[in-house]
């Protein structure tokens, strides 16, 4: 229960929320999301290239060189590296290593930009929730640091934080898988120069799908202590003599207060009714008037000659 207890701790859903905040800028700027190689004839030697390059003649005495490479020989594996903004790639026409960067949304397809540009919007939309979170979280932490009375106030914060830390982490998911798809259709039906021989993940797509599973956890658990506090327990009511125990009118209605007891104990049902036929029936305690007169049933025909010899005598 201890354990429990921490891990819905506020501060412990604040550094997660955190450190997603972090790893999730992080990939969001990296451009390592994709690596491979391509696949590109070998470009022909000159003057700042003179090796892994087809000979020309005339230039470093190779006028006599003749290339007898064949197959895969002939091709040259520059290595490349893409991210949701850029795209780097080897510049196989120098012998010192340089990269050659352009935007990624150059080379998506035009049936794939909606889906680019709307991937890039809900990437963007993530961190900010991140951010709100991040900022509510804090606030709490220091309603409940400064002002301990005032845990209602830190728990509607609480509330508003684990809403909005769910909400990045599902629109983070969707972005990712998005991007992926455009990626992969890019890949496959993008411009000449950009088509890969081989590609796979790198390093910031783990981390973005890391930060995805620390921004779950934070708001699930964020939003399981907002229950367990508040809506099972209910808020607790302070002094209006307290200067922290503010309320604005009842502005915020108090949750009703749950009592174990009561969902087990079962109300007295009534006793049940007895019919007016049944030997045991009592009849109701209601003298009849004096004046009345009396009937002569054939019930009554007994009692009624007792009373006449006890008025007149025998007969």
């Amino acid at each position: 229960m201890t354990f429990l207890q921490q891990f819905r701790s506020p501060r412990l859903s604040f550094i997660q929320t955190l450190v997603s905040l972090l790893l999730s800028t992080v990939a969001l700027l990296s451009s390592y999301w994709c690596v491979g190689q391509q696949k590109v004839p070998k470009p022909l030697c000159s003057l700042i290239k003179r090796s892994n390059c087809i000979p020309v003649p005339g230039l470093a005495n190779s006028s006599t060189a003749i290339s007898w490479e064949t197959g895969d020989d002939r091709f040259v594996f520059p290595t490349f590296h893409t991210g949701l903004f850029i795209t780097c790639e080897e510049d196989i026409y120098t012998d010192a290593w340089e990269e050659k960067c352009r935007a990624f949304y150059t080379l998506t397809p035009g049936s794939e930009k909606a889906m680019m540009w709307l991937s890039l919007s809900m990437e963007l939309m993530y961190v900010g929730l991140l951010v709100i979170s991040c900022a509510l979280l804090s606030v709490q932490l220091c309603i409940r640091t400064c002002c301990p009375s005032t845990q209602r106030w830190g728990q509607l914060l609480n509330a508003f934080a684990a809403i909005f830390t769910v909400l990045a982490g599902l629109l983070g998911m969707v972005a990712h898988m998005m991007y992926m798809q455009v990626f992969q259709t890019t890949a496959s039906m993008g411009p000449e120069d950009f088509k890969p021989h081989s590609y796979g993940y790198s390093w910031a797509f783990y981390v973005a799908w890391v930060a995805f599973t620390f921004c779950m956890i934070a708001g699930i658990s964020t939003l399981n202590d907002y229950t367990k506090k508040v809506l099972m327990v209910g808020p607790r009511h302070y002094s209006d003599l307290n200067p922290c125990g503010f309320d604005f009118g009842g502005l915020f209605p108090h949750a009703p207060h749950y009592d174990p007891t009561m969902a087990l104990a079962c109300p007295p049902s009534p006793p049940p009714r007895i019919s007016h036929l049944s030997p045991y029936y009592e009849h109701p305690p209601a003298a009849l008037p004096t004046s009345a007169p009396r009937l002569n049933l054939p019930g009554n025909r007994g009692n009624h000659r007792e009373h006449q010899e006890e008025d007149y005598g025998p007969l």
